[in-house]
């Protein structure tokens, strides 16, 4: 940790592992007029400025008003590691750091506006800068998650043409063994604290550069980021995001749904390779929330709930299948300092999970919807009625609807596609394209909309329900059977720890579900023919009973992609012998 002595505040932990009493969160301030401004243009009532970039307009302006006294005493950035260490930046903090790593990537590197760089890194406070100076100087960063495997780099890096890369020890090996195949590939910057042949010290570098630096101009269409989708159909491909899809778009979600202030510290537990972390990003410093992290080298839902208790944090994020871990602890133990909002997204939330997480700490889980193409879709908003099992009603300034194969807008109550209206204008909050694919561009549109590739019905009141993605329902003997329904069923039984269902081949109806069931460890000794019935009785029982499980089968995990999302696509290939 000998990089962060220099600038930044690097502190012993204080206050030990256990429960805390219950803060109060004052009033929230009022809305800055800036934020307001922002939001307006996030919702649609304003027009997008022709410039825009995220780190001159929005970061470097939060620094004026800290500066000024407007902000409150919160600090920008907050990360631990669990260990004792401890990182904190203000705002101003924040520019001077992501100012010096600029000049790095513009200096060593030679990276200039529209080149790529790949960013694969752990939670380290080491990502943020670097994702700050991509913005700084232009240059369109390309996050990984760090498991990623040397096959996986190779793609990235040969799919995206990227000229750097960044990461830490633990990838760089993998990185050496395809570098040679990559020739777009120009430099390669290690977060470490000992150096390696062939690479550049960041750190070092860091420690020497000069905190003066000149932001770009980037138009708001410029290219700001490249995502890979998760691939659970088909091949990763790359969606494109702009200065200003990404830069302004979360405004007014991070207002509403995140229900975030300038008087906010955040914790999104996502990993920095997957689109959430970004979310966490551009949601939370436009309105002037503190980002926390803590490093998490190993999820672990004690560590969770602790930290919940040490930390003042006031609003957290964690995908469903980590409140799934939560609620098997006994959470009436932890008395969380100051947490008063929760959200979720990244998969459907059994409504179980959310019952067992309300019961046991008071607190709604606000559950959200969207894509690596989008930002948010549909959300329950913080204040509005939540309908369990529900992802809430479309976020503003989308048109949501669901729609038929052609594209025609559905009644209520009838399943169909998830659709977002881009005609006759195109919401700027969306992705530029599929780069490098016209043709899957071109098939994600039908009529006046934008197609997701997820199923699901609307109700009169305006509230979505999620079915499952269209490769994913089952269709058995003509009844259209949505996995999330079948998988809540059996999620409320408690031998049940994680499911997924898919189709499966049937001579005589086509496909039935079958459902792949992690067991509790108080079940693992059960009778697994006995245990069968009980769980299919159950499903029966819970939900209607032709969409009951005729195939179980008890696994010991479920295949999930890196960003923690189960891979149905895994199981239903293996069953249809694909």
């Amino acid at each position: 940790m000998r990089f962060w002595r220099r600038g930044l505040v690097l502190q012993a932990l204080k206050s030990s592992w256990g429960i805390c009493r219950i803060h109060r969160q004052p009033p929230p301030p009022p809305v800055p007029k800036v934020v307001a401004t922002w939001e307006a243009i996030s919702l649609g009532k304003q027009p997008v400025p022709e410039y825009f970039n995220f780190a001159h307009d929005v970061l470097d302006e939060w620094s004026r008003l800290e500066k000024a006294g407007h902000r409150p005493p919160n600090p920008a950035f907050w990360w631990v590691n669990g260990s004792g260490a401890e990182v904190k930046w203000t705002f101003e903090e924040l520019g001077k750091q992501s100012r010096k790593a600029a000049n790095v990537l513009e200096g060593v590197c030679g990276l200039q506006p529209g080149d790529r760089m790949m960013l694969v890194l752990p939670r380290l406070p080491d990502w943020w800068l670097i994702s700050v100076a991509c913005i700084r100087t232009g240059v369109v960063m390309i996050p990984g998650v760090s498991q990623l495997t040397s096959k996986d780099l190779k793609y990235r890096l040969l799919a995206s043409r990227a000229k750097s890369i960044i990461t830490s020890d633990a990838l760089a090996p993998k990185v050496d063994a395809i570098s040679a195949d990559c020739p777009s590939l120009q430099t390669k910057l290690l977060v470490s604290d000992t150096s390696r042949p062939g690479w550049i010290n960041f750190r070092e570098l860091l420690r020497e550069a000069s905190a003066e630096h000149n932001c770009v101009r980037t138009k708001s269409q410029d290219s700001l980021a490249i995502y890979f989708t998760s691939g659970t159909t088909g091949a990763p491909k790359m969606v494109e995001h702009s200065q200003c899809s990404y830069g302004l778009g979360f405004v007014a979600s991070g207002r509403r749904w995140m229900a975030l202030t300038e008087s906010d510290i955040f914790w999104n537990t996502t990993d920095t390779g997957w689109v959430k972390a970004a979310w966490t990003l551009f949601s939370a410093w436009p309105n002037g929330a503190c980002i926390f992290v803590h490093e998490l080298p190993r999820v672990d839902a004690k560590t969770i709930l602790n930290t919940l208790c040490r930390f003042p944090i006031t609003t957290m994020c964690c995908v469903p299948t980590l409140f799934r871990l939560l609620v098997q602890e006994d959470l009436t133990r932890y008395k969380f300092q100051s947490l008063r909002h929760c959200l979720t997204g990244g998969e459907a939330l059994n409504p179980d999970v959310r019952d067992k997480w309300k019961s046991q700490t008071g607190l709604e889980l606000h559950e959200g919807y969207g894509q690596s193409e989008t930002v948010v879709i549909c959300g329950n908003s913080r204040g509005s009625t939540i309908k369990s099992g529900s992802m809430g009603k479309a976020s503003p300034p989308y048109d949501v609807q669901i729609v038929d194969e052609e594209g025609n807008i559905l009644p209520p109550g009838k399943e169909g596609n998830i659709a977002v209206r881009i005609k006759p204008t195109r919401p700027f909050c969306f992705f530029n394209c599929y780069l490098e694919n016209p043709e899957k561009t071109a098939s994600s549109e039908k009529g006046d909309f934008y197609i997701t590739g997820d199923q699901a019905h609307k109700d009169k009141d305006g509230y979505f329900w999620f079915s499952g993605r269209n490769d994913d329902v089952i269709n058995s003997s003509s009844y259209r059977i949505g996995p999330v329904e079948v998988e809540s069923a059996l999620a409320e039984h408690p031998a049940v720890l994680e499911c997924a269902v898919v189709s499966s081949p049937d001579p005589i109806r086509g496909e039935v579900v079958k459902a792949f069931i992690v067991l509790s460890p108080a079940y693992t000794s059960h009778d697994p023919e006995a245990l069968t019935r009980e769980l299919q009785e159950h499903v029966k029982k819970v939900t209607a009973p032709y969409k009951y499980p005729r195939k179980v089968a008890f696994i010991s995990e479920l295949p999930k992609t890196v960003s923690g999302k189960i891979l149905r696509s895994t199981l239903r290939n293996q069953e249809w012998g694909r």
